[in-house]
């Protein structure tokens, strides 16, 4: 065995030396040498199952694909069934013309060979496919304390600040070696001191600043750092609720696209700032006030991407990350609430509702929500709208979104939601 950088136990020296066979050597020892990258000491046993970012059988990474053939050949799979990020094409629930489906097609020409590679690696099942695995209709939920290895940003920051898991925003397919080796290396967001805070956010606002704004001011301020975030509390209450997660969903979603954040802690709200307080701040932290004005000015430096800024809307995508099944519920009540107050039945944009398939299966089960969903002109897909938007033919056309992560990433304008529900449906920005 060739010397590493790192303390191994005697199971991890007999794997590098071989004695597991070749293929189980080389994934140890890629989990070993990205650690070893990260100044890590140690490896540490994975508790909980894994989250793949990679759900999308993109062409041209025909190595991915190899390898997971490879992986397969030697007998190998994940330790824990696993879910996965969304996939990428829906066309019964999203309509594209013939030109879109062409290209999507070439695209992610890949997609049934990499599906059918990820079953025989553990997926847990034909629905487990969504950026919100945490949902407790998908039942990847992990326990506070849990060590993890997940790579989607916005699954990580979930999982770190309002579960208080353990797992650094990993590489794709990294994540995937590390839950068949079962072993994650000990650096950064898994450590007690990598978790502290060196930001103090203080919320100044009138009243409660849309949870994808504010996460964006925070993300572009402490860029990979984690804050401490006091004030929130006084608009959403001490402990976490329903509505609460959803606001901290959306909110670290937007904090981890906009920077780079992996874990914050709200004070008297999230698990480690009720336990330990203004302990987790190290010494000389830096502080960032955000006021009426600086919400203000975030959401007035997002630039408009559309070749013709005055174009009518053509889609809206709400739901990036994935929706709750609340959320659905709530987006049904305030667009039926709104088109009723003006006397129309229909929405007049296309209004697209993303969420995984297990919530959306929930949905439907309520058949009258869903009959009325139908009804008022929304539609459900289990896609991703960063995907469908990297096909250029659909990136053209103007885009609307209150996702703060769907427009950094992509050519779609954000929203307020109140200005979404205009939008759709009076039908013009």
């Amino acid at each position: 065995m060739k010397e590493y950088n790192m303390e191994l136990t005697d199971e991890e020296k007999e794997i590098l030396d071989g004695k597991h066979g070749e293929v189980m050597r080389k994934v140890l020892e890629s989990v070993v040498l990205y650690g070893e990258a990260f100044e890590a000491k140690r490896l540490l046993p994975i508790d909980g199952p894994v989250h793949l970012v990679t759900s999308f059988g993109l062409t041209g990474i025909e190595s991915v694909f190899n390898m997971m053939d490879e992986l397969i050949n030697a007998g190998l799979k994940a330790k824990e069934p696993f879910t996965v990020d969304p996939r990428p094409i829906d066309y019964d629930n999203v309509e594209c013309t013939e030109v879109q489906k062409k290209i999507f097609n070439a695209i992610y020409g890949n997609q049934e060979r990499y599906e059918a590679q990820l079953k025989k690696l553990g997926l847990k099942d034909d629905d487990a496919f969504t950026c919100t695995c945490y949902m407790p209709e998908v039942g990847n939920i992990p326990k506070k304390g849990q060590i993890l290895s997940w790579a989607e940003s916005s699954a990580v920051v979930y999982a770190n600040s309002i579960i208080g898991a353990r797992t650094n925003r990993n590489s794709g397919v990294i994540e995937l070696l590390c839950g068949i080796v079962g072993r994650v290396p000990e650096f950064g967001l898994v450590t007690y001191e990598g978790r502290r805070a060196k930001w103090l956010v203080e919320l100044k606002t009138s009243t409660l600043p849309n949870a994808q704004v504010l996460g964006s001011a925070i993300g572009m301020k402490v860029v990979e750092d984690v804050p401490y975030i006091v004030g929130l509390d006084k608009f959403l209450g001490k402990g976490i609720n329903s509505s609460t997660l959803d606001y901290l969903k959306d909110m670290g979603a937007a904090s981890a696209s906009n920077g780079a954040v992996g874990l914050y802690h709200v004070e008297n709200i999230t698990p480690e700032a009720v336990e330990q307080g203004r302990s987790l701040l190290v010494e000389n932290y830096c502080t960032y006030s955000i006021d009426d004005n600086e919400i203000k000015r975030v959401i007035d430096s997002y630039p408009i991407l559309w070749k013709d800024s005055n174009a009518k809307p053509a889609v809206c995508f709400i739901g990036c990350p994935h929706l709750s099944i609340m959320q659905i519920y709530d987006w049904v009540k305030k667009v039926s609430d709104r088109l009723s107050k003006i006397g129309k039945d229909k929405v007049s944009i296309k209004t697209i509702l993303c969420a995984a398939p297990d919530v959306i299966s929930k949905f439907k089960s309520d058949t009258k929500a869903y009959k009325k969903l139908t009804d008022i002109g929304l539609h459900l897909t289990y896609i991703c709208p960063l995907m469908y938007m990297l096909n250029p033919e659909c990136a053209k056309q103007p885009i609307i979104t209150n996702s703060n992560k769907l427009r950094t990433y992509s050519t779609a304008r954000f929203f307020l939601d109140d200005d979404v529900l205009d939008i759709i449906v009076n039908g013009n920005a």
